[in-house]
């Protein structure tokens, strides 16, 4: 991910990409191209929350390590 990357500005942009399909403003080849491009990043949100969940995972098992 570019470092400028932005979860929250990549859903505003999925979500741009879907309102437009579906109220049809989009001809057929650039619904297949808009819709490319929300897969892309929505792969790309769901990399984000796996490498935080990650993170917060080895934070509460570091936290529970320390308690014992």
């Amino acid at each position: 991910m570019k470092k400028n990357w932005n979860y929250e500005t990549k859903i505003e942009e999925i979500e741009t990409i879907i309102s437009r399909i579906e109220a049809g403003e989009l001809q057929l080849e650039e619904v297949f191209e808009e819709f490319g491009a929300a897969v892309k990043s929505l792969r790309e949100c769901e990399n984000f929350l796996q490498q935080r969940q990650q993170q917060v995972d080895l934070m509460i098992e570091t936290l529970q390590d320390s308690e014992q």
